[in-house]
């Protein structure tokens, strides 16, 4: 595998993430904007077109996980710590969403792991500011809230409270 070049949009500013195979079989080196690669295992599993990542830093032992979706142009979202943030192939930037990444189109908000919708705090049709909560998501007995990640309209949301949702799984979108 030979190194693998990102453009994600978070908070209206692009950043440059490349991704290559570290010498042990199994780890890859992480580099963000440049600077200093850091060296994680990676396990993946992929589902409904969503490809979940399970990563431990190597040097600290803290692990994430991280789920992302690409459409067949490259772009998607990935799903970080319960907070939904553009990606794209390096290259791919300028799509539906503008070149940032952020600034045009549909936000589409996935579930970061497998869990339970416990409160959804908004509706179609409501506006919605940037940071604002959505949906509570509990998993492994922890309670994330997913926010927004700019100003909005809800404009789909096909959960209800008391559903159970698999990673990557569409929980509203907002226009």
């Amino acid at each position: 595998m030979s190194a693998t070049k990102l453009a994600i949009g978070a908070a209206g500013r692009a950043h440059a993430v490349t991704i290559a195979p570290a010498d042990v079989p199994g780890q890859y080196r992480i580099a963000i904007d440049g600077g200093e690669p850091m060296v994680v295992d990676a396990v993946a599993s992929t589902s409904n077109g969503t490809t979940t990542w399970s990563v431990r830093d190597v040097a600290t032992g803290a692990v994430r996980t991280i789920a992302v979706s690409l459409s067949p142009t490259g772009e998607g979202d990935a799903v970080v710590g319960g907070h939904t943030v553009p990606v794209a192939l390096a290259g791919r930037r300028r799509g539906r969403r503008g070149a940032l990444g952020v600034a045009d189109g549909e936000q589409r908000v996935v579930a970061p792991m497998p869990g339970k919708v416990i409160r959804v705090l908004v509706k179609p049709g409501d506006a919605v500011e940037p940071r604002q909560g959505l949906v509570v998501i509990e998993a492994m007995k922890m309670e994330n809230e997913l926010t927004a990640r700019r100003a909005g309209t809800v404009t789909e949301l096909p959960v209800s409270e008391g559903e159970s949702v698999e990673a990557g799984r569409l929980l509203l979108v907002i226009a």
